[in-house]
């Protein structure tokens, strides 16, 4: 039987792929990223930014004036390395402490138990937003790294104690019980029957977890909470915290305001984060069933 969500999903990755390495040779995105607050048109009339979705803005333009369509293609590199980045140091940290608490007791088992509880009374949203406003955060010149990491270890509990409880149930299988009683040593059982056995189910989660950043960055977005960001100041004693990336979380900065005046701004990068995080779905779906059937 022919794998629909696999086929589907290399097809929407392709997509993304294709706008982050080659965003800017396309030949319907201004690379430049420059806008025109201000235009004139024909009898001295005057209209200003943002622009309504035309001919010259498919899909509108922000405030600046800057074509959201450009910002969008331009923006997927950023925004995919912001994702990868923060998916990746999870699964770093979180597949060693499962594999090493696979016998369900001991300081790892109890640190993963106690990780994943601590944070899952709260929605990620609420973790995440108290952890990156912490002061220090706000202005460090390390935000971005910081950032990455709070955003990463906050769901290290969850993913690595899913995969330690399937470790713990992979450690009572025979031929794991076999292979230590040939003398085989930990290392051994580890790289030959937990790693490849795992392995399957860690590639599906690690693309499912994928959509949950892209969803969780985009929660943080419409809170005007920003990875990259830095204080600029308007007047004595005042001033702003401005995004200084181009992410698509950079036009969910102001969606009360925009989604009643301009609703295109916030829409289109909204459906943007939709369609990665279905892409992301949607492929991981694709591999579960790809795996599975060999066990079918």
């Amino acid at each position: 039987m022919k794998n629909y969500y696999l086929v589907t999903g290399i097809v929407m990755t392709t997509v993304l792929v294709v706008f982050m390495l080659f965003g800017p040779l396309l030949p319907f995105v201004d690379s430049s990223l420059e806008g025109e607050r201000v235009k004139i048109l024909g009898q001295g009339n005057i209209v200003t930014a943002p622009y309504a979705p035309s001919k010259e803005y498919l899909l509108g333009s922000d405030r600046e004036g800057r074509d959201i369509l450009s910002l969008i293609v331009m923006g997927t590199k950023d925004t995919l390395l912001l994702i990868f980045s923060i998916t990746l140091l999870r699964y770093i940290v979180a597949v060693p402490l499962a594999l090493a608490g696979s016998k369900n007791k001991g300081p790892v088992s109890w640190l993963l138990n106690s990780w994943n509880q601590l944070f899952s009374s709260l929605p990620v949203i609420f973790s995440a937003i108290i952890l990156v406003n912490l002061p220090f955060l706000v202005f460090s010149e390390n935000r971005f790294f910081w950032c990455v990491v709070i955003l990463a270890f906050i769901e290290v509990g969850r993913v690595g104690y899913i995969l330690q409880q399937q470790a713990h149930t992979l450690s009572k299988s025979p031929f794991v019980e076999a292979g230590i009683t040939i003398g085989v040593s930990p290392l051994g059982i580890y790289s030959r029957y937990y790693v490849p056995n795992l392995l399957p189910d860690i590639i599906v989660n690690f693309f499912i977890d994928l959509g949950r950043v892209t969803l969780l960055i985009g929660q943080l977005g419409i809170f005007s909470i920003f990875i990259t960001q830095e204080f600029v100041q308007l007047n004595y004693g005042s001033g702003e915290i401005i995004n200084t990336n181009i992410n698509w979380t950079t036009l969910l900065g102001d969606p009360r305001t925009d989604v009643l005046k301009a609703a295109w701004i916030p829409l289109f990068p909204a459906l943007a984060i939709t369609f990665t995080i279905l892409t992301f779905n949607i492929l991981g779906e694709g591999l579960r069933q790809h795996f599975n059937r060999k066990t079918v």
